[in-house]
């Protein structure tokens, strides 16, 4: 007895040659997205570190409810 498999997609069939090509306007275009999304992603990190460096520089120096110096 044979398995049923269904038949095969485009995406599995597809080779390198056979697989959408960008034009060089199409190309270029999308490296100047992923320049901007990485900068972005850059900045966005810089400015959470810098976020939780100023949460902790303002952390009262009181302990806290509950620790162990606290009688």
């Amino acid at each position: 007895m044979t398995d049923f498999r269904p038949p095969a997609s485009p995406d599995e069939t597809a080779t390198p040659s056979d697989a959408p090509r960008l034009t060089p306007r199409a190309e270029a275009a999308l490296a100047e997205r992923r320049a901007r999304e990485a900068e972005a992603l850059r900045a966005n990190l810089r400015r959470r570190k810098q976020q939780s460096r100023e949460r902790t520089d303002t952390t009262p120096d009181t302990p806290r409810k509950g620790s162990a110096s606290c009688p």
